[in-house]
C-alpha cells in the first residue's frame, strides 16, 4: 500500500497534532460545502441556466449575497487547508497553491462579476455592452485560483507517482487538466463552457478535500 506520509516534526508512525487535524478538517470540508451551496443555489435561483450562466453569476441579483458568502468562505476554509497540508505533507509546492487558490477565491466574491444574459431575471439577454472595473478584476481573481488549482493538482499527482499511488497520481493529473480544459473552453467561448468549468473546477476541488480528508483521518494519504 503507498502513502503520502507526514513530515517532521510529525513521522508517519506518530498521530497528527490536534490543531493540523482542524486545519485539514477545513480543507476537507470546502469542496463538499461549495458543491451543495452551488448546487442549491443553481436548482432554485430563477432565471439560472448552468449552461449559459457561470457560476459566479449568482453573486449577482437580491440573493447575490449567498455566492458572494459561498466564496468568502470557501476560500478561507482552503487557505486552512492548505496550512494543515503544511504540515503533513513533505513539499511545500502544494500547500503554497491551494493558498493562492483560497486568496483567489475570496477576492473572487469580493469582486463580483456583472449581471449578463438574462440573469438576474429581468437583465437584458446577451452579454454585458461593458465590462464593469470589479468584473474585470473577478475575473482575474477567477484566473489566479484556477491556475494554481490546477497546479496543485499536478504536484499533487507528482507526490503520489513517487510514493507509486499510479490511480491516484492520475486521478491528480485529470482533475488539473479538467480545470484548464474547462476555463480555456468557456474562454474561447465554446458552447456550454460554464458547465465544463463548473464540472473541473468542482471536480478537482473535491479531490483536493479528499485527499486531506484522508490524511487527518489515517495520518498518511493510502489509496
Amino acid at each position: 500500500m503507498t502513502a503520502i506520509a507526514p513530515t517532521s516534526p510529525t513521522s508517519p508512525s506518530s498521530p497528527i497534532a490536534s490543531s493540523t487535524r482542524t486545519l485539514l478538517a477545513a480543507g476537507a470540508v470546502a469542496a463538499p460545502l461549495w458543491t451543495a451551496v452551488n448546487l442549491v443555489q443553481v436548482l432554485t435561483r430563477e432565471g439560472f441556466d448552468i449552461v449559459r450562466h457561470p457560476l459566479s453569476q449568482l453573486s449577482t441579483g437580491s440573493l447575490g449575497w449567498v455566492q458572494v458568502a459561498d466564496f468568502l468562505v470557501v476560500g478561507a476554509l482552503v487557505i486552512a487547508g492548505s496550512y494543515g497540508l503544511r504540515r503533513a505533507v513533505p513539499g511545500r509546492w502544494l500547500p503554497r497553491l491551494l493558498l493562492v487558490n483560497g486568496i483567489g477565491m475570496i477576492l473572487a466574491g469580493i469582486f463580483r462579476m456583472d449581471a449578463g444574459d438574462g440573469f438576474p431575471v429581468g437583465t437584458p439577454a446577451g452579454p454585458p455592452a461593458t465590462m464593469s472595473w470589479h468584473a474585470g478584476l473577478h475575473m482575474a481573481s477567477g484566473s489566479i485560483a484556477f491556475i494554481a488549482l490546477a497546479a496543485a493538482c499536478f504536484v499533487l499527482g507528482r507526490h503520489f507517482s513517487r510514493a507509486g499511488a499510479a490511480g491516484s497520481a492520475v486521478a491528480s493529473f485529470l482533475a488539473g487538466v479538467a480545470v484548464i480544459a474547462g476555463n480555456g473552453w468557456t474562454m474561447s467561448g465554446g458552447q456550454g463552457g460554464s458547465v465544463s468549468l463548473a464540472v473541473g473546477v468542482t471536480g478537482a476541488m473535491l479531490w483536493v478535500s479528499a485527499v486531506a480528508f484522508r490524511l487527518r483521518r489515517r495520518g498518511s494519504v493510502t489509496w
